[in-house]
C-alpha cells in the first residue's frame, strides 16, 4: 500500500504535469505573437526565477530525494485531501483564465500587438484570477508535500513574485488602457472577491 508521503508526491507530480499541459498550447501561441511592450528582461526574469525555484526546483528535489529530511513531518490524510481539492480548484481556475485570455496571455509583463483588456468571464470580478490559481497551487504544494521547506517553498517563491510584480503590472495596464483600466480596477478585486 502506498504511504501518504508517496501519495502526496505522486499527486503533486500529476497536478504539476497537468498544469504544464494546460499552459503549453497557450505558451506556444504566445511566443509567435508580436509584442508592443516587453518588460520581461531584468527584474521580471529574476522574479520568475525565484518563483520557479519555489514551485519547481525545491519540490522536485524533495520528491526525488526526500531532502531536506530534517524539515519533514508526518503526513496527514486530512491535509492530503484538502490538497487534492485545492489542486483541482487551481487547475480549473488556471484553465478558465487561459481560455478567457486566449492570445492576450503572456507569462511575463508583456502586451501584444492589438492587445485588448479582458474584463468578462472569469475576469468580470477579479483582475488577476491567474494569480489566484497560482496561490491555490502553492497552497496545494504545502498541503501535499509534508516538508516545511519543500511544501512552503511555493508560497514563498510565488509570494515574492506576486508582491513584487502586481504593482508594476497594474501600472503597465493603466498606462496601456488608461481610463478603461482605471474603471475596471475600481469595480473589481485583485485576486479574491470581497477580501483583496
Amino acid at each position: 500500500m502506498m504511504s501518504l508521503v508517496t501519495a502526496g508526491k505522486v499527486l503533486w507530480v500529476m497536478l504539476v504535469t497537468s498544469w504544464y499541459l494546460l499552459r503549453r498550447p497557450f505558451d506556444r501561441r504566445a511566443r509567435r505573437a508580436k509584442l508592443t511592450v516587453d518588460r520581461r528582461p531584468g527584474a521580471d526574469t529574476v522574479r520568475l526565477a525565484i518563483s520557479f525555484t519555489g514551485f519547481g526546483i525545491i519540490p522536485v528535489v524533495y520528491v526525488l530525494t526526500g531532502q531536506p529530511r530534517f524539515a519533514s513531518y508526518e503526513a496527514n490524510p486530512v491535509l492530503l485531501t484538502l490538497g487534492i481539492f485545492s489542486g483541482i480548484a487551481a487547475l480549473v481556475l488556471f484553465r478558465l483564465t487561459h481560455k478567457a485570455l486566449g492570445k492576450m496571455w503572456s507569462v511575463s509583463l508583456q502586451l501584444k500587438q492589438d492587445h485588448k483588456l479582458i474584463t468578462t468571464g472569469i475576469y468580470k470580478r477579479v483582475r488577476h484570477p491567474m494569480y489566484t490559481a497560482f496561490w491555490l497551487m502553492a497552497l496545494t504544494q504545502a498541503l501535499l508535500l509534508p516538508n516545511y521547506i519543500a511544501g512552503l517553498a511555493g508560497l514563498a517563491g510565488f509570494g515574492f513574485l506576486f508582491f513584487s510584480r502586481i504593482g508594476p503590472e497594474e501600472a503597465m495596464m493603466e498606462e496601456a488602457f488608461g481610463e478603461e483600466y482605471h474603471l475596471y480596477r475600481a469595480r473589481t478585486w485583485r485576486v479574491l472577491p470581497y477580501v483583496y
